[in-house]
């Protein structure tokens, strides 16, 4: 077992993916993170599908997860990088359509400003696919004012 430096953390994670079989894309993430050195899976949200927001192509299946990690979120940046790029993850053009997209949206009480890494996540309070499955595995972390504010965007539990 790899000894850390860093004490543990509770770390949410969302994803999604609209290309490919995005379901069974996520499903096999999923099952990566929890499996990465240093890592815990403690929850795991539905699937859920969601149109497009502030992007184009197929509707997004998404998720969140909830993970004990002793990394340190600029590595744990680099491990979500990794399984991005092993899913075939291309940036041709921002918001373009993904075989899977990782965010951090929040690494335990830390707010965090890098030029890589920015904690928690700027936008993540104003997406439907965000919020409500994370809502699922972390209600305390989410209000009825913030539900209420993504309550208009286009979203189904799967």
């Amino acid at each position: 077992m790899t000894e850390s430096t860093c004490p543990e953390v509770v770390v949410y994670i969302s994803l999604g993916a609209n290309l490919g079989d995005a379901q069974a894309t996520l499903s096999s993430c999923i099952d990566q993170l929890g499996h990465l050195p240093d890592c815990h899976l403690l929850a795991c949200s539905s699937l859920y599908r969601s149109a497009p927001f502030e992007a184009v192509g197929p509707d997004f299946i998404n998720a969140v997860i909830g993970l004990k990690t002793s990394m340190d979120a600029h590595e744990l940046l680099l491990k979500l990088q990794h399984l991005e790029n092993r899913a075939g993850r291309l940036r041709p053009y921002q918001n373009a359509p993904r075989t899977l997209d990782l965010d951090i949206l929040l690494y335990g009480q830390a707010s965090i400003q890098s030029p890589t890494l920015v904690v928690p996540h700027p936008r993540m309070w104003a997406r439907a696919f965000v919020i409500l499955p994370l809502a699922e595995i972390a209600p305390h972390l989410v209000s009825p004012a913030q539900l209420a504010a993504v309550a208009s965007q286009s979203i189904a539990r799967l």
